[in-house]
């Protein structure tokens, strides 16, 4: 198995649990605050992280602790944009918008890393889109301040997508991951103490939510993240986190009990299509 596919394999399930998590999160924030739900989930997960990586944390250097927190800034604002998102649409609305990152990247990396995307990632980047378009066709198109925290959201998402992609190769990603979390952490809470009213939830539902996205959607998520964008594009990763809101919607049909209709299954077809495509190499011209 090459590099490549183990590393699509492993996004792939990376973006599978951040889908299925979705609801869940949406559910817990009816009752508690975001900012006190990020900071609880993202601080479940930095001391998960250094516990297991805490030699690896007494050698980091300045450059990996700088590095990581640009990206853990634009990592929180993500997933705070994401969060305060959900409290005003839907989640196949904010899941769409998200989703949106998948042609925001190629640009960003155009415009930062100087990568101009292959044929083939365009062309995938058009089906995904097409794909998306497809999954949320039935939904209200009318903006409100939902949709706009949500974009805001995919504006930072691809942000730290794209900067992942410019020092995975040259850094350590275990630190990497480690800092963007802790930063994440401790920006919640300050914006908790600012803004809200912190508490310690003592709801089970709660808790289960902050055990499941704190450990799997975050520290096993991000570190893997970090780990597997070094051996891809930032394009090719965005357009395998574009899968997103076709795993969230298998959640909502077997978790929520929303209809799987063909419309969705054929939007879901169009975006692994285009993440095939994407894979193939480009034509040598005739010299």
């Amino acid at each position: 198995m090459s590099t490549q596919l183990k590393s699509d394999i492993v996004l792939i399930l990376v973006t599978m649990v951040w889908g299925t998590t979705f609801i869940i999160v949406k559910n817990a924030i009816q009752t508690l605050p975001v900012y006190n739900f990020l900071f609880i989930r993202f601080l479940l997960a930095f001391l998960l992280l250094t516990i297991i990586f805490h030699k690896k944390l007494k050698t980091i250097d300045k450059k990996t602790l700088a590095v990581a927190s640009v990206i853990g800034t634009m990592l929180f604002l993500g997933y705070a944009f994401q969060t305060m998102g959900l409290k005003y649409t839907t989640a196949s609305k904010s899941g769409f918008i998200t989703g949106f990152s998948v042609v925001l990247v190629p640009i960003l990396e155009a415009v930062f890393l100087k990568r101009k995307p292959s044929k083939s990632s365009i062309l995938g980047i058009v089906l995904a889109f097409i794909g998306l378009i497809l999954l949320t066709a039935n939904i209200d198109f009318s903006i409100n301040i939902g949709d706009f925290l949500t974009l805001l959201c995919a504006f930072a998402f691809g942000m730290q997508i794209v900067l992942i992609a410019k020092y995975a190769s040259t850094l350590d990603t275990y630190l990497l991951a480690t800092i963007q979390i802790g930063i994440v952490a401790f920006l919640s809470g300050i914006i908790t103490l600012l803004l809200e009213k912190p508490f310690v939830p003592t709801s089970f539902n709660v808790w289960s939510a902050i055990v499941i996205t704190g450990v799997f959607a975050t520290a096993f998520a991000i570190v893997a993240q970090n780990t597997m964008q070094a051996y891809t594009t930032a394009t090719h990763a965005a357009l395998i986190f574009a899968l997103e809101p076709v795993f969230a919607a298998i959640a909502a049909f077997l978790i929520g009990g929303e209809v799987m209709s063909f419309r969705v299954i054929l939007g879901g077809i169009f975006m692994f299509t285009g993440i095939v495509l994407s894979e193939l190499p480009e034509k040598e011209t005739c010299k």
